[in-house]
C-alpha cells in the first residue's frame, strides 16, 4: 500500500513537472517569436493619423501627439529618417514638408512633432490650425541616413532652430540603448535663448554624459552642460 502511495505521489510530481517545463517553453518562445509590432508608414502612400493633443509650448511653438492605430503599434521610423507630412497653406493648396518626430519606436501607440510656426511658414499654417480630432498625412520613411549603434565613436552635431529635432532622434536613441558607446557633442544656436527647442529634454539627457552647448546669437550668450555641470557666459 506505502509502495502504491509512493508511486502515485512520484507520477504526480513527474506531471507537475512535466507542465511547468512545458509552460515556460511556450512562455519564451511566444515571448521570442512574438511578432514585432507592424510599422505604420508607408514609403508610398500619405496615411492619416489623429491630433489627440496638442500642448502650447511657447507663443509659435507646439508640441502635438498623434494617435496610432492600436495602442501596441509603432510609427517605424529608422533612427536618422524622417517622413513627409501634408498640409494646406493659407490660400488652401497643397504643402509637403519633411519633419523628424521627437518621439522613437519605443514609444508604441502614439508619435509626437515638436514644430515651431513661422507667420509666413505655408506648412506652420496648417499646424497653426490643426486642432485635436484633427488629421495630419504623413509619408514616409525618408532619407539616405540609418543611425546604427556603435558606428562612431563620436557623434558632433551642430543645429539651428528646428533644425534640432534630427539630432535629438538620434541623441536619444543613443542615450537610451546601455549598449551603445558613442559620445555626443552638441552644437545647438537660436536668437534668443527662449527659442532654443527642447532645452530641458536636452539638458537631462546629455548632461551627466556628454556636451552640450545652447547658444544665443542676438544674446550673445550660451550655455554650456558637461559631464562636470553647468556653465553660463555671456559676451562682454
Amino acid at each position: 500500500m506505502d509502495a502504491l502511495q509512493s508511486r502515485r505521489t512520484e507520477a504526480i510530481s513527474i506531471a507537475v513537472a512535466v507542465v511547468a517545463i512545458g509552460a515556460g517553453t511556450a512562455y519564451y518562445l511566444y515571448i521570442t517569436r512574438k511578432p514585432k509590432p507592424k510599422a505604420c508608414l508607408d514609403p508610398e502612400n500619405f496615411k492619416e493619423f489623429k491630433l489627440v493633443k496638442r500642448t502650447q509650448l511657447s507663443h509659435n511653438v507646439a508640441k502635438f501627439r498623434f494617435e496610432l492605430p492600436t495602442p501596441d503599434s509603432v510609427l517605424g521610423l529608422p533612427i536618422g529618417q524622417h517622413m513627409s507630412c501634408r498640409g494646406k497653406d493659407s490660400v488652401g493648396e497643397d504643402v509637403v514638408k519633411p519633419y523628424t518626430p521627437t518621439t522613437l519606436d519605443s514609444d508604441v501607440g502614439y508619435f509626437e512633432l515638436v514644430i515651431k510656426m513661422y507667420p509666413q511658414g505655408r506648412m506652420s499654417h496648417h499646424f497653426r490650425e490643426l486642432q485635436e480630432g484633427d488629421y495630419l498625412a504623413v509619408k514616409g520613411p525618408k532619407g539616405r541616413f540609418k543611425y546604427q549603434p556603435n558606428q562612431v565613436k563620436t557623434f558632433g552635431m551642430l543645429a539651428g532652430g528646428t533644425g534640432i529635432t534630427p539630432m535629438f532622434q538620434v541623441a536619444r536613441a543613443i542615450m537610451e540603448n546601455p549598449k551603445d558607446k558613442t559620445n555626443v557633442s552638441l552644437i545647438y544656436a537660436n536668437v534668443t535663448f527662449e527659442d532654443i527647442l527642447l532645452k530641458v529634454r536636452l539638458s537631462f539627457s546629455l548632461s551627466f554624459s556628454h556636451h552640450i552647448m545652447f547658444v544665443s546669437l542676438s544674446e550673445g550668450a550660451c550655455l554650456v552642460c558637461t559631464i562636470s555641470g553647468f556653465s553660463f557666459c555671456r559676451k562682454s
